[in-house]
């Protein structure tokens, strides 16, 4: 009898300490989480991580905290990410750069496919191609032409160098033969304070973060960079009308460390995705000229490498430098 108890006992015991990770994993979370944003704030990025920060901190009970790490060319916010505890309390805002950055730096301290691990694709948007209101040039024709008998007069900002922003803007020159000045800024927000006050010329800007301004008239959109123009600015044309074969867009999602628990990941997911189908959220991102990504992880994961090869041939035909 006392054997009978002793092994009751220990059957018990054993499926308790089974149980303890499925335990853990259902009080998911049970602390704030903090979202890596390798950009300053004012840009695309962070305005987009605040969005959906601010809805996953209602639908999982803990705070979202945004956490802008700048500079690197969004290296060092990555990296950050790379490096901190697998444990689902830290995500990181995957964006353009770290699909253009594996082409257009020699060298980085991570494999970004390898060292982090998907949650899901949030929005994909079309940059901008906006200029000072005072800007001598109407239309994308009227602005090549201006640029041809100005060489090297324009100076082109972006949100630094290897962005979306900034390829954007290189493509353009490669395909149009226009010199243009870069002029790398730490962000859109910064860049576009710039812009608005002069002293730079155009931007090719993600439209989350330009098209307030665009609207407010304190700057003047020429075109978008996507093939087909966007619901959210219908009056706008696209470069390619004037610039056959064109394009470029941005797009964003989530992504942990590696080794962080599938549990964690799921409910991220599944959270994100109930965001971009609530009729609210979808038309705070649609009037920013967002669509909706969503799926699973590996659906993401399988649009990045994607754009990490369309990048990669931009990089090349543009003869993009890190700077």
């Amino acid at each position: 009898m006392r054997l009978l108890q002793k092994l009751v006992f220990g059957l018990v015991l054993l499926c308790s300490v089974f149980a303890l990770p499925a335990v853990a994993q259902s009080d998911y979370p049970n602390r704030p989480i903090r979202w890596i944003v390798g950009y300053p704030p004012g840009g695309t990025t962070d305005i987009l991580a605040r969005l959906m920060g601010q809805w996953l901190s209602t639908r999982l009970g803990q705070q979202v905290v945004i956490e802008n790490r700048a500079g690197g060319g969004n290296n060092i916010g990555t990296e950050m990410a790379v490096k901190a505890p697998a444990d689902g309390y830290t995500i990181f805002l995957v964006n353009p750069a770290n699909a253009i950055n594996a082409t257009l730096y020699p060298k980085l301290p991570f494999v970004f496919l390898d060292d982090l691990a998907p949650v899901g694709g949030i929005i994909r948007v079309p940059n901008v191609m906006t200029v000072t209101k005072n800007f001598p040039a109407n239309t994308v024709a009227e602005f090549i032409d201006y640029g041809k008998k100005n060489p090297d007069k324009i100076n082109m900002a972006s949100s630094g160098s290897g962005t979306s922003v900034h390829l954007s803007g290189e493509l353009f020159k490669s395909m149009t033969g226009l010199s243009m000045k870069h002029i790398p800024y730490k962000g859109a927000g910064p860049a576009t304070v710039d812009l608005i006050g002069g002293q730079v010329d155009v931007i090719f800007d993600n439209m989350p973060s330009i098209i307030t301004h665009v609207r407010a008239g304190t700057v003047r959109a020429l075109a978008v960079t996507s093939a087909q123009r966007s619901p959210a600015m219908p009056d706008v044309p696209t470069v390619a009308e004037t610039v056959p074969g064109y394009e470029a867009s941005a797009w964003f999602g989530v992504a942990v460390p590696k080794g962080t628990p599938p549990a964690a990941i799921a409910r991220l997911n599944r959270e994100i995705n109930a965001g971009l189908a609530d009729p609210a959220l979808k038309a705070k991102l649609a009037d920013l000229g967002g669509v909706p990504i969503g799926g699973t992880p590996e659906q993401f994961w399988a649009l990045h490498r994607m754009e990490t090869e369309t990048w990669a041939k931009i990089v090349q035909f543009s003869g993009a430098k890190a700077e």
